[in-house]
């Protein structure tokens, strides 16, 4: 008795336990306050899962307690032996029909979400990005703007904006919870989703397929700013002039450092990089990397030792790792990057 008791305590510790931590989170990293269409349709399917899932676990609770009481074994009736239901036709017709019917319940809303999250009739109408993803960072191209951005997403709120995804390397499945469902992107073929936010704000996005050894820190964001507001970011982006002299001097000396060592993988402008992320409103960023807490100190550090933030990434061992003086001035140069007003720090505003 007293083992089952000890067990009974610890299954409830751990049920409350995992309510307690079920009530933790970002309310911009979750499915179950939907800001975006493709969040709202999920969470409606999770509901209707969710409740058939009840109906079943307590139609079967039901009959088990039915069954624990009515034919529990008596004194005296040791060797009695129930009533038994082998064949019994109803039975079986039910306990047949009954799955069917739930099946039916959860298939034609999934079916019909699924046919409605992959429709692309208005595609050519609507703002298409092309997304690459990298370990571990993504790309964002938008090709009829001719901008190029990496790990901050800028998108007009209230419109769908159509992702053209794939892979440079592994898979990897791009993913912004409190707007959006899920979608792989492969090194062979395109897929393609739309995603649209009802509301301004920066939501936050993640890698849902394992990848690596930093796969839990391919973190991005997507940034959902009116359609003015978009408007004028897109035309500030495409008026970055990449030789443009900065102020300070110790900025324009960390300019002429990363014109000579790390263009080879990164740009600035409207070029696609060649390996690394694309820096062009780089000072206009909240992270680092997508997850380093943004500040001079990190930025000198992360050029420094990057597999110190991100393990198994591709910079480390592929570049000169410069001083610690060249590195202060290439972060002066890439702070001193925020070709807009537009910013992270707007659309929360």
């Amino acid at each position: 008795m007293k083992g089952w008791m000890g067990k009974i305590r610890a299954l409830f510790l751990l049920s409350l336990l995992s309510l307690i931590l079920s009530g933790c989170g970002k309310e911009n990293l979750t499915a179950f306050t939907p800001k975006g269409y493709g969040a709202e349709v999920s969470l409606n399917l999770i509901i209707i899962s969710l409740l058939v899932m009840i109906f079943v676990f307590i139609v079967v609770m039901v009959i088990y307690t039915i069954v624990l009481v009515r034919y529990r074994q008596k004194k005296g009736q040791e060797d009695f032996v129930p009533k038994q239901t082998e064949g019994n036709k109803a039975l079986e017709v039910i306990w047949t029909v009954i799955p069917i019917i739930l099946l039916i319940v959860i298939a034609v809303p999934t079916v019909t979400a699924t046919y409605d999250l992959a429709s692309t009739d208005d595609k050519e109408d609507s703002l298409n990005v092309n997304v690459t993803g990298n370990q571990y960072w993504w790309h964002f191209n938008y090709g009829e703007q001719e901008i190029q951005t990496s790990q901050d997403l800028y998108i007009p709120v209230g419109e769908k904006v159509y992702l053209n995804m794939i892979s440079s390397d592994v898979l990897h499945s791009f993913w912004v919870p409190s707007i959006s469902g899920k979608m792989d992107t492969n090194p062979e073929n395109e897929n393609t989703m739309f995603i649209e936010a009802y509301e301004e704000g920066v939501y936050y996005g993640k890698c849902a397929e394992l990848c690596g050894p930093s796969h839990s820190l391919m973190d991005f964001k997507v940034i959902a700013v009116s359609r003015e507001e978009f408007d004028t970011w897109v035309e500030d982006m495409q008026n970055v002039d990449p030789e443009a002299t900065p102020e300070t001097a110790s900025a324009q000396e960390g300019q002429e450092i990363f014109q000579n060592s790390c263009i080879g993988c990164h740009a600035v402008g409207s070029q696609a990089s060649a390996v690394g992320p694309n820096v062009t409103n780089f000072g206009d960023r909240s992270m680092i990397a997508g997850v380093v807490e943004y500040s001079k100190e990190n930025l000198i550090q992360w050029m420094l030792n990057p597999e110190e933030f991100k393990p198994g990434n591709k910079m480390t061992g592929n570049y000169s790792v410069p001083s610690p003086e060249e590195a202060e001035k290439i972060a002066d140069y890439l702070l001193q990057l925020q070709p807009s007003e537009i910013t992270p720090e707007s659309a929360t505003e």
